[in-house]
């Protein structure tokens, strides 16, 4: 168990150095190649972790994390999406549906562990995805996290986002996000700060503008997922600002999910507390 295995070598995406017993590897779909963090333990596994990332992310969102929990024994894949970085990026806007992001999450978990049910957490948007994913194939999943996501969204959340990218370009988009950064060169950013640049220099303008649609959605699946009878761990920061965080507690609460709040951190406790991420993980992993 826990081999995440036949996934070929690739070089990485940008200058963030590859932490210590992870490698980079590629992921072949109908899409295309995905790009991949894969983090196998010394020993035995416990079991395989797919972890999706959010909005502009990528697999580096995930980077502190994988290592501390293939440390802690588990066999982890920390996956780009469609459009991001340097992963396979279609341009037909339908390409990036909420059904068809789904379903590469799907095929994905079916090549980590010779198709037996993995563990699947998705961040923020990706936690959208991942969720719609479980809906749709739960006998591929042993247990769901959402992290910093909720249980829907709500008109015209993204308008801003989807039209800079859209009328201007991602760079116009990371600009407004990054104020700080505008007009600096790249060598006088820190390490992290140009690495997100460059990353939404390269990631698909068709990709940002139409998964910016899917936080729009108004539909809320908490129902369905409670259905799929599996456990479920429903997470954010203490400062975590992307969903009303009364709205993550009460969609744990009607999912019967462990719930639980990390502190010092905001959107993103892979990066901002991923010690305490993972002992959160670790946690209720074991358990599911």
């Amino acid at each position: 168990m826990g081999r995440v295995h036949r996934l070929q070598t690739v070089p990485p995406f940008g200058d963030l150095p590859t932490p210590d017993g992870v490698d980079v590897v590629g992921v072949d779909l109908p899409v295309g190649r995905l790009t991949a963090y894969r983090g196998l333990p010394d020993g035995p596994s416990r079991g395989s972790v797919l972890l999706v990332p959010g909005f502009t992310g990528s697999k580096e969102d995930f980077r502190p994390l994988v290592p501390l929990l293939r440390d802690a024994g588990w066999s982890v894949l920390a996956m780009s999406r469609r459009g991001q970085g340097d992963s396979a990026a279609p341009t037909d806007p339908a390409a990036y549906a909420l059904d068809e992001e789904a379903a590469d999450v799907v095929r994905v978990a079916a090549l980590v562990d010779d198709g037996a049910p993995v563990h699947l957490l998705g961040h923020s948007l990706g936690g959208v995805i991942a969720r719609a994913a479980a809906i749709a194939s739960p006998s591929a999943f042993r247990s769901v996290t959402m992290l910093c996501s909720g249980p829907h969204g709500w008109p015209n959340r993204m308008f801003l986002a989807r039209r800079l990218a859209a009328e201007q370009g991602n760079r116009a988009l990371f600009d407004a996000q990054n104020p700080i950064a505008i007009g600096v060169a790249d060598a006088a950013l820190d390490q992290a700060t140009r690495f997100a640049r460059m990353r939404m220099d390269r990631s698909s303008t068709v990709g940002i503008t139409t998964t910016a649609a899917i936080l729009e959605l108004p539909d809320d699946t908490t129902a369905a997922l409670r259905d799929t009878g599996l456990p479920t761990l429903v997470a954010h920061g203490e400062d975590d600002a992307a969903w009303p965080q009364v709205w993550q507690h009460d969609m744990a609460e009607r999912l019967g999910a462990r719930y639980a709040v990390i502190p010092d951190s905001a959107h993103s406790p892979a990066v901002e507390a991923p010690e305490a991420t993972a002992r959160l993980l670790d946690g209720f992993l074991a358990d599911a």
